[in-house]
């Protein structure tokens, strides 16, 4: 039975996240109801078996469980026997076919990275964050696994990135853009002319830079960027998000009973533009690079992200995106 026909295995760290383990086992459940894979929790026995009630998923019970403020370093050295550590272990050794968690990402991705190696051709991994444009998803390479990159990464990032809006987004010929100062060869810092250079050459459709205020206006479906520039731009779409919604609910508030009836009848699309901008209906981003498939969920997810994030877990499984990345890197 080839990957794309088998239900694949999920391993959830239940102990990860701000809400954890309540919203996480809750999100698993969601996810088990809608027969989005095989889920096992991994945690505290104790703290996770009371809140599924009949439901009978898996537990892998650990004593232990990472902080949400714990070193990268730190985390590596103390993995072993916690939640984060043991569900990424579960991939290594052909258990699971993906791992989700909403704990340390920092941590998540050292682990990930010691044990699971990387893709043969590929240097560092990256996060791979989608964000709502305006006519379809784009995905933002990298969104904070490294603040501090080299040229040849940045086109990594980008070769990563198209495999996963392939993958995973159903884009059949995805274009990879660099996030830069100016829109013309010349403009930006050394490093990323230096990475323009080297996408022009990859088997990726390049399409050259684009500014920040085109992102949302899917002028590329896959931007890269080191992981400084791209966590500043998942961070400022997350907060812009919250903040437009904000001001249309106070301004339609202040207007009296007239803007009030416009916002009870407007109430449709509000919940339509929650969702679309909501980081919740991804779930997570990818961790793209490594030899496992690795979801890293928002730390403040509630059940309705892990789900989401679950799903898209299962749906990296049977796309094969690590055969994907491979076979491009190769390319």
């Amino acid at each position: 039975m080839s990957s794309a026909e088998r239900t694949p295995v999920i391993a959830v760290d239940a102990m990860g996240g701000d809400h954890a383990p309540g919203e996480i086992v809750a999100g698993a459940l969601l996810a088990h109801r809608d027969r989005l894979g095989t889920i096992v929790l991994v945690g505290d026995r104790g703290k996770i078996a009371p809140l599924l009630g009949d439901v009978p998923l898996d537990i892998v019970h650990t004593e232990r469980e990472i902080a949400m403020d714990a070193h990268a370093s730190q985390a590596v050295r103390t993995a072993q026997g916690t939640s984060l550590g043991e569900a990424v272990e579960l991939v290594r050794v052909g258990r699971a076919d993906a791992v989700v968690s909403a704990g340390n990402s920092g941590a998540f991705l050292a682990v990930a990275l010691i044990r699971l190696r990387t893709i043969a051709g590929i240097a560092r991994p990256a996060i791979g964050a989608v964000l709502p444009g305006k006519s379809g998803p784009v995905v933002l390479c990298d969104a904070g696994a490294n603040v501090d990159c080299r040229p040849e990464w940045l086109q990594q990032f980008g070769v990563m990135g198209a495999a996963y809006a392939r993958a995973a987004l159903g884009i059949g010929d995805p274009s990879v853009a660099v996030i830069s100062v100016g829109e013309e060869r010349t403009k930006g810092n050394a490093q990323t002319i230096e990475a323009a250079a080297l996408l022009e050459r990859a088997p990726v459709r390049f399409v050259g830079n684009i500014e920040g205020k085109d992102i949302l206006l899917n002028h590329a479906d896959v931007v890269v960027a080191d992981g400084f520039v791209g966590n500043v731009i998942l961070k400022t779409a997350e907060g812009s998000g919250g903040y437009f919604r904000d001001v249309l609910r106070e301004t339609y508030e202040r207007a009296g009973i007239v803007g009030k009836l416009g916002g009870l009848l407007s109430r449709g699309v509000f919940e339509r533009i929650r969702v679309r901008l909501d980081y919740s209906t991804y779930g997570g981003a990818p961790l793209l690079g490594v030899r496992g498939n690795c979801v890293v969920a928002h730390g403040r997810s509630d059940r309705v992200a892990i789900r989401n994030a679950i799903r898209q877990a299962a749906q990296l499984a049977r796309a094969d995106l690590v055969g994907s990345i491979g076979a491009s890197s190769a390319a």
